[in-house]
């Protein structure tokens, strides 16, 4: 073999080894859906944003916007107390309101862009959230695990929430 085939071959192995690691290494497409892209707003069905910790003394704050009966709708949750784990008997704040079109579309804007990826059991403790979870009709119990696009988008949705919650 002459010297020019031989590192023709070994730069072949090469790529064919680059492209064996990237796709093991590199989420492959379709691991996350984009709300707004491959997930449609009519699809949503449900989306939570919890947040609780256990220190002293232990917070807990719930929005949840969902479809019921064709409205749409936000409750939320404030749970405030001396003990952990907060349970309902522990709620202070409690409301769920039918939402305009001019707030339910304040909300699609906060989640639009947003990624919704495969749901993982965690490990972790000490977090207190935000966990985020997105229903939609067509996410056969796994697609559920919400990131909002950006911090700023984050923001705007608590802004909203406790708006809502007035």
């Amino acid at each position: 073999m002459s010297k020019k085939k031989g590192v023709i071959a070994a730069l072949a192995i090469i790529l064919v080894a680059a492209a064996v690691i990237a796709a093991v290494l590199i989420p492959k497409g379709g691991s996350e859906m984009k709300v707004g892209k491959k997930i449609s707003y009519e699809d949503i069905t449900e989306f939570y944003y919890t947040e609780s910790s256990s220190a002293y003394p232990p917070t807990y704050q719930r929005y949840r916007f969902y479809v019921e009966d064709g409205k749409r709708m936000f409750f939320h949750e404030k749970r405030e107390g001396d003990t952990f784990p907060l349970t309902e008997a522990d709620a202070t704040v409690t409301g769920t309101k039918e939402l305009t079109e001019e707030e339910w579309q304040s909300f699609l804007n906060c989640v639009d862009g947003g990624e919704v990826e495969k749901r993982t059991e965690s490990t972790e403790s000490g977090g207190s959230g935000p966990w985020l979870y997105l229903y939609w009709k067509k996410d056969k119990g796994k697609y559920q695990e919400f990131t909002f696009a950006s911090y700023d988008k984050q923001v705007q949705f608590e802004e909203l929430c406790k708006a809502l919650a007035q």
